[in-house]
């Protein structure tokens, strides 16, 4: 089982919001670094942000909610 990188937020607001609809469709994820981000957000540049992980099995599935979120965001 193999997790991969799916996103890169600045703000941990957007990045919960966008782990918990994840979590609530099912799909196994987790964010790495958001407690060093929340800490220190100047760090956040350096280490690259915080990443939203999500397990490889749940790519296509992931990419079809975040496009959904998308549009309900624009809506």
């Amino acid at each position: 089982m193999e997790f991969i990188k799916l996103q890169t937020f600045d703000n941990y607001i957007e990045a919960n919001l966008v782990l918990n609809r994840f979590l609530n469709e099912g799909i196994e994820c987790y964010l790495k670094d958001e407690y060093t981000v929340t800490i220190d957000p100047l760090l956040s540049n350096a280490i690259g942000g915080i990443k939203l992980v999500i397990r490889e099995d749940y790519i296509e599935k992931s990419i079809e909610v975040y496009n959904q979120m998308q549009l309900e965001k624009k809506q």
